[in-house]
Parts: structure tokens; sequence; C-alpha cells
């Protein structure tokens, strides 16, 4: 039993592992369609396969693309339009690269912008004109607790970040005349490959799938509600 009366069809980025996959995970297993997408082709056709397996009752689509380059941000959202109004969008795509202002390498300013803020900001730029004509949908922004504070080595991955979260909540005052909800994610440390080989057996941080359970119970609300922002953070407190 599917506790969303219809299919839905959900956009994910950064889809083939870590919290997007979760995310992917947890609509394909209530019965919803994925598009999803992953700079990388292998770990993105690997995961298409491994949930289609999984879950034959709905459609994965996957296609790579580097969101991180604004053509190709619009080009996935083109894409994804090609198979209808998405009724979920989550913008996860994201990269952590640890600096400081005073000395990180040149260019990590700009990557870190391109890759945590731009490619929401253009491809929800391809997709909402659609959802906005048709008057419902739900944006998923996945921000982080380096949004709400700066933080040592935090450097140009947090600013990006604060843009991230600028972005959202302007999205979110924009939309409320459309039927449109907007919801941002602050996780803490969350065990992904960021993490790399991190002792994680006595839960000091937290798992994917936590964040994947917020923004489905997000969305099983009325449309009359509207989640605006959660915080999430080990229950130990921060690393």
């Amino acid at each position: 039993m599917h506790s969303c009366s219809f299919e839905m069809n959900v956009v994910v980025s950064g889809a083939s592992k870590g919290i997007g996959r979760a995310i992917a995970e947890i609509f394909a297993a209530n019965g919803h369609n994925l598009i999803i997408c992953a700079r990388g082709e292998v770990p993105l056709y690997q995961a298409m396969q491994e949930l289609s397996a999984r879950y034959p009752g709905i459609n994965v689509r996957a296609k790579p693309f580097d969101l991180s380059n604004a053509e190709q941000a619009t080009a996935f959202g083109k894409w994804c339009l090609e198979f209808g109004t998405p009724d979920v969008l989550v913008n996860n795509a994201g990269l952590f690269e640890p600096g400081e202002v005073h000395s990180e390498a040149p260019g990590v300013m700009e990557h870190q912008m391109a890759v945590n803020f731009y490619s929401a900001y253009h491809l929800t730029r391809a997709l909402i004109p659609s959802m906005m004509a048709r008057g419902t949908g739900h944006i998923f922004n996945i921000c982080s607790i380096a949004s709400l504070a700066a933080y040592k080595n935090g450097g140009a991955y947090s600013i990006s970040k604060f843009a991230m979260h600028g972005f959202h909540k302007n999205l979110r005052e924009e939309m409320k005349p459309y039927g449109i909800r907007v919801t941002a994610l602050f996780p803490g440390a969350v065990m992904t490959d960021s993490w790399g080989k991190f002792d994680n057996s006595g839960a000091r941080i937290m798992e994917s799938v936590d964040v994947a359970k917020l923004i489905y119970t997000c969305t099983q609300l009325s449309p009359g509600a509207c989640v605006e922002e959660i915080i999430l953070r080990p229950q130990a407190g921060d690393l």
C-alpha cells in the first residue's frame, strides 16, 4: 500500500550514491518513478539497474550530466520534461572541498559555487516553468549546517552552501502563489563517501537514509502544509 495516492515523477540530482541514492531508493520503494543523474556514467547506470531490478513496477530513467556546467544542467532539465512535469525535484548534487578563504587554491571558489549552487539554480530554472503552469510540485534543496554558520576549514564550501540557503529562501517566497512547496534540509555529518573509511559502528554520525526519510515524509503532508526548513544533526552533536 503506497502512502501517496498517485505515482509521482521524482527528479534527483547526484543520485548514484550517498544521500541522493538513499532518496531515490525511498521513492522507488513507495512506487514512484525516478529520473536521476550524476556525473559518473558507470555508478549512475549501476544504480539505475539495481533500482529497476528491486522495484520492477516503476520507471527508472538515468542519464549522466555534469550539473556544474550550466548548459548540461539545463539540458538535464529539458530531458526530464520529455517524461512529463516533475512532481518532486531534489537538488542534491554537491561536493565538499575543504579549505580557507585566505589559502585555498585558485578556482576552488568558482568550482564549489558551480557544483553546490549553480547546479541547483540552473536545473530548477529549467523545470520550474512547467511546474508553475500546472500549479503543483515540491522542490527540495539539500543545504548543510555549513549553510548556517562558518566553521574551520569550511571556506568556499560553506560560502557556496550559504548561497544555496539564500536561493532556497527566495524560491520559497516566489513559489507560494503557485502551489509549489519548497523545503531545505540542513544535515550535519552524514555517512557518505566524504567520510572515507570513518568507523561509524558506534552511530556517531547519521545515515543517508535519515535524510531520505525526512524528504519522503514532507511529500506526504496535506497540500496546505509546507515544511520550510529542517536541521538535523548527529545525536551527539557536530564533529
